[in-house]
């Protein structure tokens, strides 16, 4: 196949490939709104954590000074809820972070990949299928 029909046939192929649409990063105003709710958030988670942490440290005096069972189970849940708060705030924090990832990606732009799973001659026949249903004629020589 010479350069002039290679060429001509990777602008054909590229006529068919779908155009990326451009993204648009977050506007000024969101991005304010999404750091406020995360500091809020943050701010929040934290000072349940510290809450908790004092009423672990009663909730611990009662249940050793009563030796009541319902005592330590009490104990065993708040101790479980505070567990559950703080993976909460690590979470928050990786949520933020994916955040700042698609603001990120979104100003790179789009990224397609496209994979064919077949034969040349499949493909071929595709492409054919394609262009004759857009009625488009084909100038190649070599048509098969």
């Amino acid at each position: 196949m010479t350069t002039e029909k290679s060429g001509e046939l990777l602008k054909r192929l590229e006529g068919n490939l779908p155009v990326p649409a451009p993204s648009t990063p977050l506007p000024p105003k969101e991005e304010k709104e999404i750091q406020d709710d995360y500091e809020f958030s943050r701010r929040t988670y934290k000072d349940l954590v510290d809450k908790s942490n004092s009423a672990i440290d009663g909730m611990m005096e009662l249940a050793l000074q009563s030796e009541h069972p319902r005592a330590f189970e009490v104990l065993s849940i708040m101790l479980k809820n505070t567990s559950d708060m703080t993976d909460k705030l690590m979470s928050l924090q990786k949520n933020k972070k994916d955040l700042k990832k698609e603001e990120k990606g979104a100003a790179t732009g789009v990224t397609n990949n496209n994979l064919f799973l077949g034969s040349v001659t499949d493909l071929q026949k595709h492409l054919r299928q394609e262009l004759t249903e857009k009625n488009v004629t084909d100038t190649t020589d070599n048509a098969t």
